[in-house]
């Protein structure tokens, strides 16, 4: 009796140690097969939703654009300084400065320069909720249109921030969201020539460059910055006119073109 369930033991045994390789076999067939076998996804996975970056464009177009959040000490100076170059650039506004300076906003818009939305507070809209994000932004563009008379219909996210999320509730919304392809970084007290180096060298056709309204050195720095355009063949447009109308699309480098 004792050498029979010696026997079915050791039956047992190996049974048990045949079921642990061909376990163990199978988990390696299994990760052998995920290493090399790609993995299919939708598109949804691996398309994102961007703003507009720059524009691929037939001719040598670029497009200067200022944010206002703060300060307004050289609206007025910045506005005669375009003037004087029969150039017009686009100023997204916070509607909070809306309400501070709307003669201002008057004044640009009297001075044929774009007027659109930089939301209302500038809050961080990837924290926000699609209502927030709708909110923000119609309080903005409600203010703007009470004093020009104009709707706005392009967009710049607070801080550049964005998220897929974001940018479906701006497009949702009929606007076209904007981004930048060359960053003055006037912000940072970078002086004249430093701000004029650094947009010289970074256009190319389609660009958007990025400045802001109360950058203390900008003023300066504009006129270096349209003269050195002008003598490389570009042609200055607010963002509105280099966007491409029709069908278009964005590449993941976030540079519309036409389809």
């Amino acid at each position: 009796m004792r050498d029979y369930i010696e026997r079915v033991r050791e039956l047992l045994n190996r049974r048990r140690a045949l079921a642990g390789t061909l376990a163990a076999a199978l988990a390696a067939a299994a990760m052998l097969l995920a290493v090399n076998t790609p993995a299919v996804v939708g598109a949804s996975a691996t398309e994102r939703s961007l703003p507009v970056y720059s524009v691929e464009r037939d001719g040598r177009y670029v497009a200067l654009s200022f944010d206002a959040a703060w300060g307004n000490e050289d609206t007025t100076q910045l506005i005669e300084i375009l003037n004087g170059y029969n150039i017009k650039a686009t100023f997204f506004l916070v509607g909070e400065w809306v309400d501070k300076y709307p003669e201002s906003v008057v004044e640009l818009a009297e001075a044929g320069m774009e007027v659109m939305n930089h939301s209302d507070t500038h809050a961080h809209f990837a924290k926000l909720t699609s209502d927030g994000i709708a909110a923000e932004i119609n309080a903005c563009s409600d203010k703007i249109e009470a004093l020009t008379g104009r709707r706005p219909t392009l967009f710049r996210c607070p801080y550049g921030e964005y998220d897929d999320h974001v940018i479906d509730t701006v497009n949702a919304l009929g606007l076209t969201a904007v981004q930048w392809d060359v960053d003055s970084l006037d912000w940072k007290g970078l002086d004249a020539g430093e701000i004029t180096r650094r947009v010289t060298e970074g256009v190319k056709p389609g660009s958007i460059v990025l400045f802001h309204n109360a950058a203390e050195h900008t003023p300066e720095a504009l006129p270096a910055i349209i003269e050195a355009l002008l003598a490389e063949g570009y042609t200055i447009v607010p963002v509105g006119e280099l966007l491409l109308s029709g069908d278009w699309d964005i590449d993941h480098t976030g540079r519309q073109h036409a389809i």
